[in-house]
């Protein structure tokens, strides 16, 4: 399916104005003008990204009153357990409030459901086990906004619930002690952005400003919370939360914090992808590396092992740890892999691509912990919102679904427009789960198409590639894109810029690389100047590459590779075309 070039005017004198009023490079002013990022203030608050633009931890809705009762319960020495999620931000978010508590004193465990047995948030089987363990105070990071029944529960079992959220909420709160979240009603904190771990980390920070009886916390708590920066970074990559404001802030710096002191179990595991030979580490490393490991632990119901990874202190169990969720990342890797190609099969069998406004996939004996990122991978490729449902060998259990959005679509919306065929569902605006009996999938994907159809115009189906500017690759030395990374980190709401360089040629056939052929590599010329390019997950581009004569026109997003010391600049391939196609202006 061809893709829209949509490029920006270039606005010169708005360019020129920043330029120097800010005194930055052009190639920065034009990528932060197309930003929206122009007066010399904010251009000086978004690159240096300080920690002192923090909001204190205080005025997050909810925080006081949490970390009130959390360092009382400290002081009476009241079983505290941190009940998070099992993808990568619950266990970053579990790992920073537990290793908090565990600093302070208290008398803490943590417990993290499994996502193939128990699911998503809290559950009663659950919460009835850690009651019988003498538990007394059940925080909840990453998940409990909407588990209402759950929450009944917990309050006729006589733990004291702490909710610490960042998801949708339902048409009423849950019945907590407190609540700590964003966008808590009756409330206006400035950014709603935080992720699990964001949330987690707020909350740690104000418990350590109680427990200092001061705004300025001890040295040893202080040194906690900088190390505890790192896993708010991989928790926020990985949760696909907009990289602004605080977020920004987060990640810049717990970057930082991941290169020069890292969680024991972090180390061992950077040490095993080689990511520690790296002069500097990068968004991308957390989201390509770090997070998808983490994530696999989880989705083949070994988040417990995930938590443990961030928060031993044992060099022996670390190392083991991080061979093992390594290996597990290769296993997730395989099934994927499977579960990929079985998908296609069914959308090229039974989809109009061209013209189905969303696909609704299911399949019996797919596995529930990856099709989440299949889905995600699907609509990538189609520009489509993508269900994709694993529905169970025998019918004795629901078939449980993964969505994921495209073109701006609101799955929450959706799924709730088709409330009638679920029996419950929950998530995000960009990403959300489901259980559906298999009698109603069919007319669950029915109506969902129909839904999509009715919010999404048939312009919403064209995907697109949002081009920040068109440079020659004379234009790309080295000095260029370090300017550009001075734009870092990149991410959601931040993304990598991507440029387009016209009437290039193949210095050499493409070639397939990476397991199972994914990505492709090439050498792409122009002028006399040659660039090595990498198309990700795009082996399949290697024919029609191959039979190319012309010129092609491509877009890519520029990096700077390290190699033994050596760094060069390299593009990442995004699309490509015969070159003399128009590409849309606006």
């Amino acid at each position: 399916m061809g893709k829209l070039w949509r490029i920006p005017a270039h606005d010169s004198e708005r360019i020129a104005h920043l330029e120097r009023q800010a005194g930055i490079p052009a190639v920065l002013a034009q990528l932060l003008v197309g930003r929206g990022v122009e007066e010399p203030a904010r251009v000086k608050e978004f690159l240096d990204s300080a920690l002192t633009g923090l909001r204190d931890p205080g005025e997050l809705p909810g925080v006081d009153e949490a970390s009130q009762r959390i360092h009382q319960a400290i002081l009476d020495r009241r079983r505290i357990v941190v009940y998070g999620d099992y993808d990568a931000d619950g266990m970053t978010a579990t790992a920073i409030l537990y290793r908090c508590l565990q600093l302070l004193g208290a008398e803490v465990g943590y417990y993290v459901p499994s996502r193939l047995n128990e699911g998503y948030g809290l559950n009663s089987d659950a919460l009835q086990k850690l009651r019988d363990r003498k538990t007394d105070v059940v925080v909840t990071v990453d998940c409990g906004i909407a588990s209402l029944e759950s929450a009944d529960i917990s309050q006729s079992l006589g733990l004291e619930l702490i909710v610490t959220d960042h998801h949708e909420m339902k048409d009423r709160l849950p019945n907590a002690a407190c609540i700590v979240h964003p966008r808590l009603p009756g409330h206006d904190y400035p950014f709603d952005g935080l992720c699990g771990a964001g949330v987690a980390f707020k909350l740690a920070w104000a418990i350590c400003q109680r427990a200092s009886q001061a705004k300025r916390v001890s040295p040893a708590m202080r040194e906690y919370l900088l190390m505890a920066l790192g896993l708010v970074s991989i928790g926020t990559v990985a949760d696909v939360v907009p990289l602004l404001d605080e977020n920004r802030i987060l990640v810049k710096h717990g970057l930082t914090s991941l290169k020069n002191s890292p969680p024991l179990g972090v180390a061992k595991l950077m040490q095993i992808t080689k990511l520690d030979q790296k002069s500097a580490l990068g968004s991308e490393d957390i989201g390509f590396t770090i997070a998808p490991r983490l994530n696999a632990a989880g989705r083949l119901g070994q988040a417990q092992l995930g938590v443990e990874l961030l928060t031993t202190e044992s060099p022996e169990r670390a190392e083991s740890l991080a061979e093992y969720i390594h290996e597990l990342n290769r296993s997730r890797d395989s099934l994927e892999r499977r579960i990929y190609l079985a998908a296609r099969k069914q959308v090229t069998e039974n989809f109009d691509v061209e013209n189905d406004p969303a696909l609704v996939l299911a399949e019996r004996g797919w596995h529930v912990g990856v099709i989440g990122i299949v889905a995600g991978r699907l609509a990538e490729r189609y520009h489509r919102p993508v269900v994709m449902i694993a529905l169970d060998e025998l019918d004795n259990h629901p078939g449980v679904g993964s969505a994921r959005s495209a073109g701006g679509l609101q799955l929450h919306t959706a799924l709730a427009a088709c409330d009638d065929h679920l029996i419950s569902h929950g998530g995000h605006a960009a990403a959300a789960g489901l259980k559906i009996d298999a009698a109603h999938v069919d007319q669950f994907r029915l109506h969902f198409l129909e839904y999509v159809a009715s919010e999404r115009s048939s312009e919403d189906l064209v995907p697109e590639v949002r081009i920040d500017a068109e440079t020659p690759f004379s234009g790309l030395g080295i000095k260029i894109v370090e300017q550009i990374e001075r734009l870092a980190p990149f991410g959601n709401g931040n993304p990598r810029p991507v440029l387009c360089t016209s009437r290039v040629q193949l210095a050499a056939p493409p070639k397939r690389m990476g397991g199972g052929d994914r990505h492709l590599s090439l050498s792409l010329t122009q002028h006399g100047i040659t660039m090595r390019a990498v198309a990700f997950g795009m082996g399949e581009w290697a024919e029609e590459l191959g039979e190319i004569q012309d010129c092609i026109d491509i877009a890519y997003r520029p990096v700077i590779n390290e190699f033994r010391g050596r760094r060069s600049v390299e593009i990442h391939l995004v699309d490509w075309r015969p070159s003399e196609a128009m590409a849309s202006v606006g």
